[in-house]
């Protein structure tokens, strides 16, 4: 008997999957089961409980399936190591059930970008490719029917962690900086090897895709032995990148990957887009996709809510939501993208953060600091000296008539928050709905 613990997208669909395959199953979640998923069980006839754990069951089974969001040190995880039954992710599960080939994305900011583009341009064009993972959708359930010849995967350390026989033919890792310390001991170095293990059991005739650029990267890449050919990707120059930036194209040039695709015309604004754009270029390149195919498909690409999206413009004001932005390194990549004068709306719950990097971009291009939470000291104090003006709110719809009160013609209305936003909403989208829906009704139908 498996026993799946989590009950929402990756669980049920680990039980479906099991269930398909004949095998015995059980889903326990502590919390309460959302009704979409209890119709799936139902319909199945998985037996499932929520509001706790039954945990003789559990540790009754032969192995242990666990959501994401479950840590290593929770009791039940630890009493079923004690037993040594194996505790895997949902992904290292449904990796089983199919001969498909993985695109396995990984990185602390931009995997979901890479990932829908990459898939976007697949898709564009013909391949039989699905989208999965940490992107909001069950690969096992997908394995089910076992229809796609290719899945572009989205992978969270936290996957990661729980995989063992899982094997991407393209891994690619966009970067990595400090996030969820808690879970790694507050070390880097775990949480890198974290990242790493997407590149796990590749041979020579796999690819593992890259950030030059990035000195974590690199630097754990020297400890590390990674069987899949490498392909560097570089902003910088760097002597080994396979993939490059020149002007508005892309350069490809290495013996395995050649070619050179305009991206003029994409949407996708900033540096770090520029880096998620190399990425998923590499990988349609590698499949063999045409520099012309990529090229048209990057000008229909539109990304994910909440991702420097453009939400409006006004009297030539342009508002845009970045509330995915809850941490510096991305907050960085949008100041450093955005060319025209900021108002900036940022704030929520500091995640122990070090502003230092964000003060010469402020400086230079922010006319007008908004902060967004219960508690903006700390940013008031990194701010303080190098922005003109700075307010706080707890309210975004007085965030959002407060900046249309300030801007002039030019301007650019910035939610990038830089913290986690449960201060004062339920998560990162609702705080960026809230902010599209503020825009919508005190600007654009002013």
């Amino acid at each position: 008997m498996i026993a799946i613990l989590g009950g929402g997208e990756s669980g049920v669909g680990a039980a479906l999957l099991a269930k398909a395959k004949g095998l015995g199953v059980f889903v326990s979640d502590r919390g309460q089961i959302q009704d979409q998923y209890k119709a799936k069980l139902a319909t199945a006839a998985i037996p499932y409980e929520e509001g706790g754990h039954s945990e003789e069951r559990i540790l009754g089974a032969s192995e242990i399936i666990k959501s994401p969001g479950i840590p290593d040190k929770a009791p039940i995880i630890q009493k079923a190591k004690e037993r040594q039954i194996p505790v895997i992710s949902e992904i290292e599960f449904a990796g089983r059930y199919t001969d498909a080939k993985f695109i396995g994305i990984t990185g602390t900011n931009g995997k979901t970008t890479s990932t829908l583009l990459t898939y976007h341009l697949l898709k564009s064009a013909g391949l039989n490719v699905g989208l999965a993972g940490n992107i909001g959708e069950s690969l096992a359930e997908k394995v089910i029917d076992n229809k796609y010849e290719y899945y572009v995967v989205e992978l969270s350390s936290f996957q990661l962690d729980n995989m063992y026989a899982f094997r991407a033919h393209i891994a690619v890792l966009t970067n990595i900086t400090p996030d969820h310390m808690d879970r790694y001991e507050y070390s880097m170095e775990k949480y890198a090897a974290s990242k790493l293990r997407i590149a796990q059991n590749q041979n020579n005739t796999d690819y593992f895709i890259y950030n030059a650029d990035d000195h974590t990267i690199t630097h754990a890449l020297g400890s590390a032995a990674v069987g899949g050919t490498p392909v560097p990707f570089s902003l910088q120059g760097k002597e080994e990148a396979a993939v490059t930036f020149q002007g508005q194209h892309i350069k490809l040039s290495s013996p395995f990957v050649e070619g050179s695709v305009d991206t003029s015309k994409s949407s996708l604004i900033g540096k770090h887009n520029q880096y998620n754009t190399m990425a998923a270029v590499a990988v349609a390149k590698l499949l063999g996709v045409s520099d012309r195919e990529i090229s048209q498909a990057l000008e229909t690409f539109r990304n994910a809510d909440h991702r420097l999206q453009e939400v409006g413009v006004a009297k030539e004001v342009t508002y845009i939501n970045d509330s995915k932005a809850t941490n510096v390194e991305a907050v960085w990549y949008a100041l450093e993208g955005i060319k025209q004068p900021i108002i900036w709306i940022a704030g929520g719950v500091d995640k122990g953060n070090d502003y230092s990097t964000l003060v010469e971009l402020a400086r230079e291009k922010v006319k007008v600091l908004v902060c967004l939470g219960k508690d903006n000291e700390k940013l008031k104090q990194a701010f303080g000296r190098v922005v003109p003006i700075i307010a706080e709110t707890t309210s975004i719809e007085y965030a959002v008539r407060l900046s249309r009160s300030l801007a002039t013609p030019g301007d650019v209305v910035l939610l990038s928050p830089a913290c986690a936003s449960f201060d004062l909403f339920n998560n990162y989208e609702h705080r960026g709905q809230r902010f599209k829906e503020a825009v919508e009704k005190i600007v654009l139908k002013k």
